[in-house]
């Protein structure tokens, strides 16, 4: 194959967005994208599909990346009639526990405090701000920031199918969900446009010489040169890496998601992303208990679950289709494809969210039938995804965008674009660098993080 300007391993949301801001938005030619599986099949179609600029620190690293992907995603979609479906309608945090509501607050004061926006508290007063309901479509004149109820008419006036429990609600403004294969679709639409070329194939390794990206190796033999190669190769990143002696500090984690019909209509078409923030139990009928102690290898489902069950609607008003997740046992793997399924998660996903949900106690007897799948978390330590260059001239990453690629992958493209050709870089560029590993403080820094942003 003749020489190519830049070889893309990986055509996932992450290479392609990559592709799309080095073709459209600067006017490289000669762009080559390679991967052994047809676009956005592997982890890409794998996510909710969610974005949120709510995130922790340290540092503001997070949030301004995700500002600025917001920023990007929101004008692309101006500029193409939506064509991706974005939403604002947020993600509402709840709780049953009083006594989680001062470390809400706290984490709340600090993602605003690093720049997602404007806190404002609802308490029952007559001087509250108003409590803006989220439009259950478009993105434009929506409050950005986010609104702690703790006004409990207030959580029940405006979702009263969540729990009397729910003491406390934490609604993030600037987050929603989108149609990740359409985005998907359009970005690698235009690149195509200004010359992106795609091709279904395996890399072998990459020929390096003089410590100098020189060349990619396909399977079966064919030799593509290039002085530039850009690892996306989402959960193979690490292994792709190593072909070319690069060390990659990241692993995989399996996790699961269920997409079921809700024709009962237990969760509104129009909820945000609905969240329990507490740890619980899961509710078993005393039959139910008596027959799981009997087996030893199923007690611990009668053991406490971690917080952080979720749901959402899925697809347009006229669906019944929702998406339910909750990892509580997140396991670090090694990737493989298709990945292990667990048959067990759709029930305990449907009852830890009953919790939330009282209405889905009517799905126990009669569930609907489920569609089971999964995808991998390719993640470093401190879950910050890794952004730059390697320590070879012409070797690029993007990747370890863990839980986070849909929304982080128009401003992670973008840096990884300026990156490649020299252009000035944000200032969260370091905070992605591989080279941050080589700072003794910063893995000190890392050793003491509490919060790492996942959901």
């Amino acid at each position: 194959m003749d020489r190519k300007n830049i070889v893309i391993c990986g055509a996932g949301i992450a290479g392609i967005s990559t592709a799309y801001h080095l073709a459209v938005n600067h006017g490289v030619k000669d762009i080559l994208i390679i991967d052994e599986r047809p676009p956005l099949s592997l982890t890409s179609d794998k996510s909710t599909e969610c974005y949120r600029n709510w995130w922790p620190g340290p540092g503001t690293a997070m949030v301004s990346l995700m500002n600025r992907s917001i920023d990007l995603l929101e004008d692309l979609a101006f500029k193409n009639g939506n064509l991706f479906h974005l939403n604002r309608r947020g993600y509402l945090f709840l709780t049953g526990n009083e006594d989680y509501i001062p470390g809400m607050l706290s984490k709340a004061q600090e993602s605003s405090r690093l720049g997602a926006g404007e806190l404002r508290i609802h308490q029952g007063d007559p001087n509250d701000p108003l409590y803006q309901v989220a439009a259950a479509h478009g993105f434009a004149d929506s409050p950005g920031g986010a609104d702690l109820i703790l006004d409990q008419r207030l959580i029940r006036k405006h979702y009263p199918d969540i729990t009397v429990e729910a003491v406390a609600a934490l609604h993030i403004r600037r987050a929603g969900w989108l149609s990740a294969q359409q985005l998907g679709s359009l970005l690698l639409k235009k690149a195509k446009a200004q010359g992106v070329q795609l091709i279904e194939n395996r890399v072998q390794d990459v020929n390096i010489v003089g410590n100098k990206v020189t060349g990619v190796n396909l399977e079966g033999g064919e030799q593509i040169p290039t002085q530039h190669f850009v690892n996306a190769a989402g959960p193979y990143i690490k292994t792709l890496a190593s072909t070319f002696g690069v060390e990659l500090p990241v692993f995989c984690e399996l996790h699961l998601k269920v997409s079921t019909s809700d024709h009962l209509e237990v969760i509104p078409r129009d909820a945000p992303m609905l969240i329990w923030n507490d740890p619980q139990e899961l509710p078993w009928t005393k039959d139910e208990r008596e027959f799981i102690i009997e087996d030893p290898e199923s007690r611990w489902l009668l053991d406490e679950f971690p917080s952080g069950v979720h749901t959402r609607p899925e697809g347009l008003d006229d669906s019944q289709i929702v998406l339910m997740l909750w990892e509580y046992q997140t396991m670090k793997v090694d990737p493989i494809w298709p990945p292990p399924l667990n048959e067990d998660y759709p029930d305990i996903a449907l009852r830890g969210l009953s919790t939330m949900l009282p209405g889905l106690n009517s799905y126990f007897d009669r569930p609907p039938r489920p569609f089971l799948d999964g995808g991998y978390y390719t993640k470093t330590r401190e879950n910050r995804p890794l952004i730059g260059p390697l320590p070879i001239e012409g070797a690029w990453v993007i990747g370890a965008l863990s839980g986070f690629g849909i929304m982080a992958s128009m401003a992670s493209g973008e840096l990884l674009a300026n990156h490649i050709l020299d252009e000035p870089l944000p200032s969260y560029a370091p905070a992605f660098d591989l080279n941050r590993y080589q700072d003794h403080e910063y893995k000190k820094m890392v050793d003491q993080w509490e919060d790492f942003g996942q959901l």
